[in-house]
């Protein structure tokens, strides 16, 4: 009795004998066919819930290429409408920023129908500024919000993985966007810093701020402060950051906003 596990098949005890201990070993038995059924169950349950969170999550992933997607076509759209002398650099830039992140859909799609490759990123050497470039571009045509982006005037490169990286900022700017929207003189300030041989991209919003109840689950799975979403994007954005070999932090101030900062290791310094 002492070796029941849930982890392992446990053995039924074999009695011949019509005594009280028969009696005992028949319960126990029973008990032993009844643990099984219910470690079963309970393994049953695991996958399917990992399967529910694997699904949340390409739900995620692929809603974030789609918007500026959407935004850019729009774009486009009210730029043939007016006429604009422009069009066909316009429709140049759309189309490059288009094949981009379909690159990225097609990546994500790929991670994810191999899944034991998810948390094994593929790093390469690259300026980040080819990641912020079109994704700051893209939010920033919200008429709505100021976007301002301080950036260096050199190329920062580090060695990480490039899809990834889209993934980290592409979250992190939606949620700023997100949080100030309806804010009057909204803004959004992308920053950049060099020091100790990392790079600090700062993403601040002047949106209502983090509550001081939910500043130690902001990195949780699952957990958010919207009315709809699953709860994964900071998370992921951690889980991302740390694969990469940086942190993650944030600043806040109740109706001043928030600040998320990324720090990453340089190959230049």
């Amino acid at each position: 009795m002492r070796e029941i596990s849930l982890s392992k098949i446990n053995e039924p005890i074999v009695w011949e004998r019509e005594d009280e201990i028969n009696d005992l070993v028949k319960e126990y038995n029973k008990m032993v066919d009844k643990l099984q059924e219910s470690a079963g169950a309970i393994a049953k349950n695991e996958r399917d819930e990992a399967w529910r969170e694997m699904a949340r999550q390409v739900a995620h992933e692929i809603k974030n290429p789609l918007t500026p997607m959407k935004l850019n076509l729009q774009y486009l759209q009210k730029a043939i409408n007016e006429g604009r002398t422009d069009i066909h650099q316009l429709a140049s830039n759309v189309s490059g920023t288009m094949v981009e992140q379909i690159d990225h859909l097609s990546r994500i799609a790929s991670d994810f129908s191999q899944f034991s490759n998810i948390n094994k990123p593929e790093k390469t050497k690259f300026d980040l500024h080819e990641v912020l470039d079109p994704l700051i571009e893209i939010h920033g045509r919200n008429p709505k919000i100021r976007t301002e982006w301080i950036r260096l005037p050199n190329s920062i490169n580090i060695f990480a993985d490039k899809t990834q990286m889209n993934r980290l900022f592409s979250n992190l700017l939606v949620n700023a966007l997100e949080a100030c929207v309806d804010k009057e003189g909204s803004k959004i300030i992308i920053t950049e810093q060099i020091a100790n041989k990392h790079i600090t991209i700062c993403v601040q919003d002047n949106g209502p701020g983090i509550d001081e109840k939910m500043k130690s689950k902001i990195f949780y799975p699952n957990f958010t402060t919207k009315s709809s979403g699953t709860g994964l994007g900071l998370a992921m954005c951690k889980n991302i950051v740390e694969q990469n070999g940086g942190s993650i932090w944030f600043e806040t101030n109740i109706e001043k906003g928030a600040a998320f900062f990324v720090n990453l290791p340089s190959t230049d310094l």
